[in-house]
Order: C-alpha cells, then structure tokens, then sequence
C-alpha cells in the first residue's frame, strides 16, 4: 500500500478518502505568516463526480488510489452516453457524458483518448495534450489587419470555440493545446 502526505497533493492525483476515491482538482499550499502551513484542494469524487473544496494539513497521510489508464478509440454519442472502444479486445464500453465532457471539447469519432478506471468502472476521459482539428467557423482575416498579438474567436468541428490569431482562416487545420484548450499553429 501506498501513501501520500497532503503536502505532496497535485493535479491528477488520485486517493482515497473517508472510503472514496479522490483526485485532486486543483491545489495551492498555503504558508500564512502567523500559524500553520495548510494545503488548500479542489478534490472532486470520480464515481459521483462531486467537487467540494477541503483544506489539508500539510502532514495528513492518505492511502494512494490504484487507477488504471487505458488507450482507446472514441466511437460515438448519444443521448448521455459516449462510447468508446478498446482496440485490442474491440470492447466497446459506455461512459456518461459528463464525464467525458470536458475532453469531448477535443475529440472526435476515431480519435484515441486516455480511459481512466477505479476498480473496473471508468470515471475521466483524457483527450491527447495536442490535436489536429479543422475549424469550421470564423469570420475572415481582413488584409492589412496584422496587430500584433491580436486574435478572433473560431469555432472547431468539434464545436468547441478557442481564440485564434487573425491570419487564420475558416477551413484549416489548427494544433491545439487540450490542457489549456488555446491555439498551438496552424497544420500543413
């Protein structure tokens, strides 16, 4: 078994707690200049999808949660549901879309995402750092308008909207970044 002190929390990692399973969200270490250091987490529940907002002392010890991370093919969408593939078994699995929202801003059918599961049940989708999409919509560069750093919506085929530079055009390939969601370069 293996264990972590509150003061090693960061993004990602997963233990349980009060018999649940936690992963934390977002965290911030907190040295005030009177008192005691705490750790100051975001966690969100992975079976319920629950976030609340906790604060740790620093030398609180958790058991680490084993999580198993599969690649597979996202295949499609319904209703609530994503499905998505395994490659090597062709089984095919249901995930709630609202755990898969956040990466469905990245993916699309036939793309690979990373399956995060606790016990034999998926809880997060995890789109690749960077993918290649085509924008489908954004109002055209005007000829001369080159101000630096300025940038336009565009929307992408997966009908997520991120700001692009204006020299980019409705129609092409762009590289995005799916952790930040921004703009990387455009493709070709």
């Amino acid at each position: 078994m293996a264990f972590i002190l509150a003061g090693d929390f960061r993004k990602g990692v997963t233990f349980q707690m009060d018999g649940q399973v936690m992963v934390i969200v977002d965290f911030q270490h907190v040295k005030p200049g009177k008192g005691a250091a705490f750790v100051r987490t975001k966690i969100r529940n992975v079976i319920t999808g629950g976030v609340i907002e906790k604060t740790f002392n620093p030398s609180e010890k958790f058991e680490l949660a084993h999580i198993e991370r599969k690649e597979m093919q996202y295949l499609y969408s319904d209703d609530d549901l994503c499905y998505f593939m395994d490659t090597g078994t062709y089984e095919q699995i249901p995930i709630n879309k609202s755990d898969a929202e956040d990466a469905l801003k990245f993916i699309k059918e036939n793309m690979t995402a990373t399956i995060g599961f606790f016990n034999g049940t998926p809880f997060s989708v995890e789109p690749p750092n960077f993918v290649e999409l085509q924008i489908t919509f954004c109002e055209p560069g005007v000829k001369g308008d080159t101000a630096q750093g300025a940038t336009k919506p565009a929307t992408l085929e997966t009908g997520y909207t991120l700001q692009v530079p204006l020299f980019v055009n409705q129609g092409e390939t762009i590289r995005v970044d799916t952790r930040t969601g921004e703009y990387m370069s455009r493709v070709g």
